[in-house]
């Protein structure tokens, strides 16, 4: 569903992507693990086209979008839960889930949404800003939801968020690739989230890919060591 090859990504002068590979099949979700600053945020914006990539290719469903400006890719099907979530402080939560619709050209927000987070059903009108972390969290994935994606991006979504939380994201997650047969790639530092959700599993280092695994055959204290400061 998603396939990118050989991304080469700068800021200026500076590279911080060189030469990343990466793929994420419906029904399929691949943790990107890695320490600050080895360019999991670079990646996440050049995959939804904030960041536009110097060189390589960006597919989603066989369709080449590398050169798509950002409402472009939405509407072809990828949505992106940005990190620090970055909801709607002043609009309720329904008015935030109701962004997402733009795309779809649907009114009201889709009941199965509010199946997933039962939580923002009941505190539809409630400002955005008003939530916890964890709530805000649920809210940004419902919103990226809501334009009905084929291909979801989350970037560290358990930055500043408490363990139970955390927990039932990862449950969520996990309904939401059954369910919905989405593409799912998520950047994270903390490994345990990672192994819980994910199906395959990727390593940044400075900019690069430096190792892969299938879930079934983790290496813990290997990737550990990369996590390591």
């Amino acid at each position: 569903m998603l396939n990118v090859a050989d991304l080469h990504v700068s800021y200026g002068q500076s590279e911080v992507l060189h030469g990343v590979g990466v793929s994420a099949s419906s029904g399929e979700i691949v943790a990107i693990l890695g320490r600050n600053g080895m360019g999991k945020t670079t990646l996440m914006k050049s995959l939804m086209g904030i960041v536009p990539p110097r060189k390589g290719e960006i597919r989603l469903d066989g369709a080449d979008i590398t050169r798509l400006k950002v409402y472009e890719r939405v509407a072809k099907g990828i949505a992106y839960v940005p990190q620090g979530r970055m909801v709607f402080s002043t609009m309720t939560v329904k008015e935030n889930i109701e962004t997402g619709l733009t795309v779809t050209r649907k009114r009201g927000v889709p009941q199965d949404i509010y199946e997933l987070f039962p939580v923002l059903q009941e505190m539809g009108g409630r400002r955005g800003g008003n939530l916890s972390g964890g709530q805000q969290q649920q809210l940004a994935i419902a919103r990226a939801l809501a334009s009905q994606p084929k291909v979801l991006l989350l970037d560290e979504p358990t930055e500043g968020i408490q363990p139970t939380i955390i927990r039932e994201i990862g449950r969520t997650l996990r309904r939401i690739r059954d369910e919905r047969h989405l593409a799912i790639l998520v950047s994270e530092q903390v490994l345990s989230f990672a192994l819980d959700i994910a199906d395959r599993v990727l390593v940044i280092e400075n900019g690069e890919i430096v190792h892969a695994s299938p879930r079934a055959s983790v290496d813990e204290a290997k990737i550990a060591a990369f996590l390591s400061v």
